[in-house]
C-alpha cells in the first residue's frame, strides 16, 4: 500500500543514447534516495498544514463559539491527528480556528475534545503529526469545529427549558407588559414587574416537584394547620394533592420534596424538655439516606435540587442534621435569620402565619387610609431581646402609639389593627412573626423591627416601599420617624399593602399569585439559579 502511494510519482525511461540514459539514471537515483528519506521520516499521520498565530489575549477564557449553556451544547473540536488538552487552574486563553489547507481528512482517526467554559483556564495545546507545532500561553490554533453528537438527556432537556425561562425573564424588562386575566404586576412593590410576571407565566408552565411518597404520618405528609406553624401543613398538605405542579416521574422533576414536618417532630419525636436534639436529628439523616438510596437525584446533586420547608423555630437546626441539606439544599424557612446561616441567594423566606381556625374567614378587611386614628399599635407577650426594648419606650407613654403587653378586657386585637396607621412588627424569640401578615391582612403598614431577618419574597418584593423598617437602636424614636412620613406617603403605602396582601392570602384550593404559589414561585427562581447534570456537576448560573 505503501508503494502505491508513490507510483505515480516516475515515469518510464524513453528510449535514447546510453549517455542519456546513464545522465537520467544519475538524475533518478538521488531523487528515489530522497524520496526514500522523506517516507521513512515524515508521519504518516500529517494531512493537513495548520497556522499557528499570535493572539493578542490571553485571559478572555472564550473558546470560539463555546455555548453558555454547558450541560446540553458544549462544542466538539475534531482533529485527524491526536490532541491533548492539558488543564490548569490559573488563566484561560482564547483559542482560534485557522485551518490554512485540508488535503484529506480521516474521520476513523477523529478525535473529539468536548470544552466547558470551567474547563478553558491556561489551555497548553500541542498537536502530533506537525513537526515541532506547540501552542504556548500566548498563541490560538484554530480546529476544525465538530457538533458533539452526544445522546441528549431528559435532564438536559429540563435544564434547557430552563436556559429558556432564564432567557425570557432577562428579555422580559425590554418587552411590552404581559396580558392576565386574573392579575398583572404593576408599581414600586416590585423589584421588577416584567420580570416578575414573565417569571411566574414560566413557572407555570414548566415547573415540576416531585414529592417523596416515603414516610408515615405525623412526622412525615403532614403538618398543623391551625397554629402560628399553620404554613407547614397547608404546603404539605396543598403539595400532596396538587397536580398542576406535582409530577409522580422523577425525571420529569426540576425540584423534589422532603415532605418531614419540623411542628410534628418536635411534637412526636422530641422528648419535651430533654433538651436533646438527637431524636430530631436522626429523624432527618435516615430520611435523607433513606431517598438518597432509593433514588439516584439527592446524589446526582448533593441535594442542590431538593427543598424542605419548616416554620417552627428549630427549622433551621434540623436543616444542618445533613450538611449537604444545610449547604447546598433550599430551604424555605419562617426563620429567615442571615445570623444563623440563611442564605438569600438559595434558601426562601416564606410567611408565618397563624390561622386560628385554618381559614381567612373575618381576617381580611379594614378601612381605608383617612379612617385609621391610632398612629400605631403593637400587643404582645415580652419574650425575645427585642420587644422589652419597646414596652420599656412605649408602654402607657403616648396617645398615639398603642403598645401593651396584654390588651385590656373587651378590646378586639383585629380591631385595634384596622384602626391603626401602621402596626409595629417586633421579633420574638426568633426573627419571623405573624404580624406582619396580620398587618397586611387588615390593611396596616407594617412597621418591621427586628436584626438580620429577610421578609417573605424579597427575591420579588421592594419592601421599603409598603412597609417601614426600622432599628432597634431607632426604637426611642419611633414616634419621630412615623411623623416624618408625609400623609401623602402614607397613603401611597397603605394602597401598595392592598395590592400585595393578594400574595399572602391562604385559600384552599390555591389561587394564582396567592402565598402558596408564591413560596413555590421563590423555589423556581433558586433552582434556576443552579445546573445539574447527569455528572454530579452543579454549576451556579
Amino acid at each position: 500500500m505503501n508503494g502505491d502511494r508513490f507510483k505515480n510519482c516516475f515515469l518510464p525511461t524513453p528510449a535514447g543514447s546510453s549517455s542519456t540514459a546513464i545522465k537520467l539514471l544519475m538524475i533518478t537515483v538521488p531523487l528515489i534516495l530522497v524520496s526514500f528519506v522523506i517516507f521513512v521520516l515524515v508521519p504518516r499521520n500529517s494531512r493537513y498544514w495548520v497556522y499557528v498565530s499570535p493572539s493578542g489575549n490571553s485571559s478572555t477564557g472564550n473558546f470560539g463559539a463555546v455555548s453558555e449553556e454547558v450541560s446540553t451544547a458544549a462544542e466538539a473540536v475534531a482533529v485527524s491527528g491526536e490532541a491533548t488538552l492539558n488543564r490548569s487552574t490559573n488563566k484561560s486563553l482564547d483559542v482560534e480556528a485557522q485551518v490554512m489547507e485540508i488535503h484529506e481528512f480521516d474521520e476513523t482517526k477523529e478525535a473529539s475534545l468536548n470544552i466547558t467554559t470551567n474547563e478553558l483556564n491556561n489551555l497548553n495545546i500541542s498537536v502530533t503529526g506537525v513537526p515541532n507545532a506547540t501552542i504556548s500561553l500566548n498563541e490560538s490554533i484554530s480546529l476544525p469545529l465538530k457538533r458533539n453528537r452526544r445522546v441528549r438527556t431528559k435532564l438536559d432537556k429540563l435544564e434547557a427549558g430552563l436556559q429558556r425561562a432564564r432567557a425570557a425573564i432577562k428579555d422580559a424588562k425590554n418587552s411590552s407588559q404581559l396580558l392576565d386575566p386574573d392579575y398583572v404586576p404593576i408599581g414600586p412593590m416590585y423589584w421588577d414587574a416584567k420580570a416578575f410576571h414573565r417569571s411566574y407565566m414560566e413557572m407555570e408552565k414548566q415547573f415540576k416537584v416531585f414529592v417523596y411518597k416515603e414516610g408515615e404520618p405525623p412526622v412525615f405528609h403532614d403538618g398543623p394547620c391551625k397554629s402560628i406553624y399553620s404554613m407547614e401543613g397547608n404546603f404539605i398538605y396543598q403539595m400532596d394533592v396538587n397536580t398542576k405542579f406535582r409530577t409522580n416521574d422523577p425525571e420529569k422533576a426540576h425540584v423534589f420534596y422532603l415532605p418531614f414536618s419540623v411542628a410534628k417532630m418536635v411534637r412526636f419525636v422530641y422528648l419535651r424538655d430533654s433538651r436533646d436534639f438527637g431524636p430530631i436529628r436522626r429523624t432527618v439523616i435516615d430520611y435523607v439516606n433513606v431517598v438518597s438510596e432509593k433514588y439516584p437525584y439527592w446524589n446526582r446533586s448533593l441535594g442542590a435540587d431538593h427543598f424542605m420547608l419548616a416554620c417552627h423555630d428549630w427549622g433551621p437546626e434540623a436543616s444542618f442534621s445533613n450538611p449537604y441539606l444545610g449547604k447546598n439544599s433550599i430551604r424555605a424557612l419562617c426563620n429567615a435569620n442571615t445570623s444563623e446561616k440563611f442564605n438569600p441567594v438559595k434558601d426562601v423566606s416564606i410567611p408565618e402565619m397563624n390561622l386560628r381556625t385554618g381559614k381567612l374567614t373575618g381576617l381580611i378587611g379594614g378601612p381605608s387610609a383617612s379612617r385609621r386614628p391610632i398612629l400605631a399599635f403593637f400587643a404582645g407577650g415580652v419574650h425575645g431581646p427585642i420587644r422589652p426594648i419597646l414596652l420599656e419606650h412605649w408602654e402607657g407613654k403616648d396617645d398615639e402609639i398603642k403598645v401593651h403587653k396584654y390588651l385590656p378586657q373587651g378590646i378586639n386585637y383585629y380591631e385595634m389593627m384596622r384602626s391603626s396607621k401602621y402596626c409595629l412588627c417586633p421579633s420574638g424569640y426568633e426573627v419571623a412573626s405573624p404580624r406582619i401578615v396580620e398587618a397586611l391582612y387588615n390593611g396596616c403598614v407594617p412597621v418591621l423591627i427586628s436584626k438580620s431577618y429577610v421578609p417573605p419574597f424579597s427575591d420579588v418584593l421592594r419592601w421599603k416601599s409598603f412597609s417601614v423598617v426600622v432599628s432597634v437602636e431607632d426604637i426611642p424614636r419611633l414616634k419621630e420617624i412615623l411623623m416624618k412620613i408625609s400623609s401623602r406617603q402614607y397613603i401611597r403605602m397603605q394602597r401598595r399593602v392592598l395590592q400585595v396582601r393578594r400574595h399572602f392570602e391562604f385559600h384552599s384550593p390555591p389561587k394564582r399569585f396567592d402565598v402558596f404559589h408564591m413560596i413555590l414561585h421563590s423555589i423556581w427562581l433558586r433552582r434556576l439559579n443552579v445546573r445539574v447534570s447527569d455528572g454530579n456537576d452543579v454549576m451556579p448560573n
